[in-house]
């Protein structure tokens, strides 16, 4: 399906879960955090008539997101429901990796393609102090379990923030040559009160940081996926960097997706408000014709830009990273 700017809409993002094991500083709160209720959360069988409809209307790539996906019961059932539906050529996840030594052999076996993990540093009380409860030591085993389980081409996400060193971009320059992964960083976005967590350095500070480590220069590349990033490669490695880049270079003009909150909610554009209720009208009994045209209005309703490369400092965003879906 097309929206109003010619885009090609292919991509659904579903949030399973606000909750999370970690409390990563700018996707939510240390404490005082407000759940959803049980029956404010799109049950799975909801989520797979929603994802089997939205289908019928073009969309080919899932990718299941949260909070944290691996701590809602049930999830690699899930995985195998959707992946029986027929209609989805791309089944990823998104997840801090702490819990995939226990999931990621039965995420496999279930269907499930690939994993982007999240890995802002390698530096232990780093981590920690990031992730408020998270042990880094999880995470990398996570890393091991996924590359084990075939669950490639494999990604990790690094958020720039102050946390990263010289020390964190070696090891994942040691990453990609030994591995086919992509080591993607990503500028931080204001939303939802992560605008005042600590900057990092740019994406040029980083491409610089990389070549002066003495590899070579970095040469374009290509890397498997639905997202935005932009590949580049050093001299004879198996894996990739990526670089995204929503405020500085921003890619709103070949968006390709929408975003489906665990509240049933379409959000048309992750840095816009504006979002559509599918779940009222799915407990009301809406036919799939319904659905599909709600489905078809947030794709109208999707604008042709976010506003932060229009207006000065940062709009207050009402939701965060986690309570949209990462």
């Amino acid at each position: 399906m097309r929206d109003g700017h010619d885009r090609t809409i292919h991509y659904l993002r579903v949030s399973v879960t606000d909750r999370c094991n970690f409390r990563c500083a700018y996707c939510m709160p240390p404490r005082g955090v407000k759940w959803l209720t049980h029956d404010e959360i799109l049950t799975y069988e909801e989520l797979l008539r929603l994802i089997a409809v939205f289908s019928r209307e073009g969309i080919r790539n899932v990718r299941l997101t949260g909070g944290e996906p691996l701590v809602r019961k049930g999830f690699v059932d899930f995985v195998a429901a959707v992946k029986r539906l027929g209609t989805i050529e791309d089944l990823s996840l998104t997840t801090n990796g702490s819990l995939l030594p226990k999931f990621a052999p039965a995420l496999k076996a279930a269907g499930l393609d690939r994993v982007n993990i999240s890995l802002d540093t390698v530096d232990a009380a780093k981590f920690a102090k990031m992730t408020y409860c998270g042990r880094l030591e999880d995470t990398l085993r996570g890393v091991k379990s996924a590359l084990a389980a075939g669950l490639t081409p494999l990604k990790l996400n690094v958020v720039l923030t102050a946390a990263l060193t010289a020390a964190d971009l070696a090891f994942f320059i040691d990453q990609v040559y030994c591995y086919p992964i992509a080591v993607r960083f990503i500028e931080r976005m204001p939303l939802g009160g992560s605008a005042s967590f600590e900057a990092g350095p740019d994406i040029a500070a980083v491409k610089r940081l990389l070549e002066a480590a003495g590899h070579g220069r970095l040469e374009p590349a290509t890397a498997k996926g639905n997202g935005p990033a932009r590949y580049w490669r050093l001299p004879k490695s198996q894996g990739t960097f990526g670089f995204i880049t929503p405020i500085s270079e921003h890619f709103c003009n070949a968006c390709n997706r929408l975003r489906l909150t665990a509240d049933g909610r379409l959000r048309p554009c992750l840095l816009s408000d504006l979002e559509i209720d599918v779940r009222t009208p799915l407990r009301a009994g809406a036919s799939d014709d319904e659905l599909a045209a709600l489905f078809a209005a947030a794709v109208r309703a999707k604008p042709d830009g976010h506003s932060l490369c229009r207006t000065s400092g940062y709009p207050g965003f009402g939701r965060r990273m986690s309570q949209i879906g990462g």
